[in-house]
C-alpha cells in the first residue's frame, strides 16, 4: 500500500498526500523538509554521476516504510515521490509516480511551477487525483494477489490431476492382469503329524511352500512372498494333497 506521496521543487515539498498516518515522519513539520531537501541533494548526486544509474529506492533501516522516486526529466529539481510497505511492488509503485508525472504537467503549466511561490495549498486541488492513484495501486496489488491464489489453486489442482490418474492407472492395469482363479484358493494342512517335506519332496522352492502353508496365505501371497510363479506353488500344492497332507479350500 502507498502510505504518502510528495512532490519536491527546489528543496521544498510542494504537494503533501497522507493515506494512513498522518504524524509520520515523512508527513512531519520540520522532517518533511528535511526528507525534501535530502531527495533534492540525492537527486543532483545521481546527476553528477551519470556512470552510477539512477537512484529510486530506498530502505531505511529503522522503518518498515520503503521510499520510491522519480525524477522529472522536464522541470528542473521536481521529484515525485512515494512511501509504501511491503504488500506493494517497486515496480508498481514507480508506475504510478510516472503516471502522477504526466498528470501533474497536464493539470499545471510550466510556468506555475517554475513560478510556484511557497504556498503548498497552490496545488490543492491535485489532492484528489492522488486519492484516485492510491486507490487504483491498492486494486493492482488486490488483483496481482487473487491471480497469485488463483495459480496457486491451479497448480494444486494440476498436481492432485496427476495423482488421481497416476492411481487409476496403477489400478487399471491391477485390475486387467489376468491371475488364474486357483490363485485365491488358501492350502490348509490336514494331518496333525509333524512331517519333515524332505522325506516327500524334492527341491529346497517345495520345502520352502511347504513350510509356509498356515491355512491363511493363499496360493497369490505365498507365491509373491517367495517370488515364484503362481503355477509352480499350484503345483507343489497338487503334489501335497496328491500325498494327503493339505486341501485346497
Amino acid at each position: 500500500m502507498i502510505h504518502d506521496f510528495i512532490i519536491i521543487k527546489d528543496g521544498l515539498p510542494i504537494l503533501v498526500k497522507n493515506f494512513s498516518n498522518p504524524s509520520n515522519i515523512f508527513c512531519n513539520g520540520d522532517s518533511l523538509i528535511m526528507i525534501s531537501g535530502f531527495f533534492t541533494a540525492l537527486n543532483s548526486f545521481s546527476d553528477s554521476f551519470e556512470d552510477l544509474g539512477t537512484i529510486s529506492e530506498l530502505k531505511l533501516s529503522n522503518n518498515e516504510l520503503k521510499l520510491s522516486f522519480l525524477k522529472d526529466n522536464g522541470i528542473p529539481n521536481l521529484i515525485y515521490l512515494a512511501t509504501y510497505d511491503e504488500t506493494s511492488k517497486a515496480v508498481n509503485v514507480q508506475r504510478v509516480l510516472r503516471k502522477i508525472s504526466k498528470t501533474f504537467l497536464k493539470k499545471y503549466n510550466i510556468n506555475q511551477i517554475l513560478n510556484w511561490n511557497g504556498r503548498r495549498n497552490a496545488f490543492k486541488t491535485f489532492d484528489e487525483i492522488l486519492e484516485n492513484y492510491q486507490y487504483e495501486e491498492i486494486e493492482e496489488n488486490d488483483l496481482n494477489f487473487k491471480e497469485r491464489v488463483m495459480d496457486l489453486f491451479k497448480n494444486v489442482e494440476e498436481k492432485l490431476n496427476e495423482e488421481s490418474n497416476l492411481i487409476a492407472l496403477r489400478e487399471g492395469n491391477r485390475v486387467s492382469r489376468e491371475i488364474p482363479g486357483y490363485c485365491i484358493q488358501v492350502p490348509k494342512s490336514v494331518s496333525s503329524l509333524n512331517i519333515n517335506p524332505k522325506h516327500y519332496l524334492t527341491g529346497e522352492v517345495s520345502y520352502k511352500v511347504f513350510n509356509r502353508i498356515n491355512g491363511e496365505s493363499s496360493i497369490e501371497s505365498i507365491s509373491e512372498e517367495l517370488n515364484i510363479s503362481h503355477k509352480q506353488v499350484y503345483n507343489i500344492c497338487k503334489n501335497l494333497i496328491k500325498l494327503g497332507f493339505i486341501t485346497l479350500n
